[in-house]
């Protein structure tokens, strides 16, 4: 491991925005902040909104600033990139930013029923090989249900049109409400402030000529979801050793 990174860590084991729980499925450990979020950490009764895979933090920083009324978790459990974004958010004074440095497939032993009022998932791979991987797999949805509150919402923002796609498709047959759905986010005359923030790797998928696309919906208060059985165009490009497999193809 390089100096960087270990200088990153020993940070961050001193920064009062930073949890770390990095845990594996096999391993049962109580966590003493699910449930407690708001009276323990935040110290306020404000809606959690949680982004999943947040990398450097940027879209997590970002919408904090845009929202003080709500409180913001990135969630990542790559520590050394974390870190760019809870610096940010402890020199700046964002008392409603915190980060959580942990294993995504473990979301709901970190956060109790009702505890989350939105999720964000900005350019998670699209695991075209992985379906139990994919962050809008009926896997996932069943984990963010059991801690989403009743009029949640989920967003996703991609580069992906498999990933785009897919994720309709698993809300059409799910019959889950779109709230919005954008082909070009960029490419609007009305783009709202939210949809103005640009992480790096965002920036990186435009400046190669790749349009951005966004979704939102709700779960209507189901606790279990099926996979679309249809086959889905796969995307021409090749990103994090994204693989070219079909989706059917890997469930077989």
């Amino acid at each position: 491991m390089a100096k960087g990174k270990l200088q990153k860590f020993a940070d961050m084991r001193e920064y009062g925005n930073v949890v770390e729980h990095p845990y594996s499925i096999a391993d049962d450990v109580t966590f003493p902040l699910a449930g407690n979020w708001k009276k323990d950490f935040f110290h306020n009764d404000n809606p959690i909104v949680l982004e999943l895979g947040c990398g450097r933090g940027e879209y997590t920083v970002a919408l904090a600033r845009r929202n003080p009324e709500k409180n913001f978790i990135g969630i990542d459990i790559k520590g050394a990139r974390m870190w760019s974004g809870a610096t940010e958010a402890l020199r700046d004074n964002l008392t409603n930013v915190a980060f959580l440095r942990t294993n995504i497939e473990i979301i709901d032993r970190l956060f109790a029923a009702g505890e989350v009022s939105e999720i964000w998932l900005t350019f998670p791979d699209p695991q075209m090989k992985k379906l139990t991987k994919r962050l809008t797999s009926s896997l996932f949805l069943q984990r963010y249900a059991r801690i989403l509150c009743s009029d949640a919402i989920i967003h996703l923002k991609t580069d992906s049109n498999f990933m785009f796609t897919y994720t309709k498709y698993i809300a059409q047959v799910n019959e889950l409400p779109i709230k919005e759905c954008i082909d070009d986010v960029h490419n609007q005359q009305d783009e709202s402030d939210i949809m103005k923030i640009r992480t790096y790797y965002e920036s990186q998928w435009i400046e190669r000529g790749l349009t951005i696309k966004y979704i939102s919906f709700g779960l209507r208060g189901l606790t279990t979801f099926e996979e679309p059985n249809v086959e889905i165009e796969l995307d021409e490009y090749r990103s994090y050793n994204r693989s070219k497999r079909s989706s059917l193809e890997s469930r077989k």
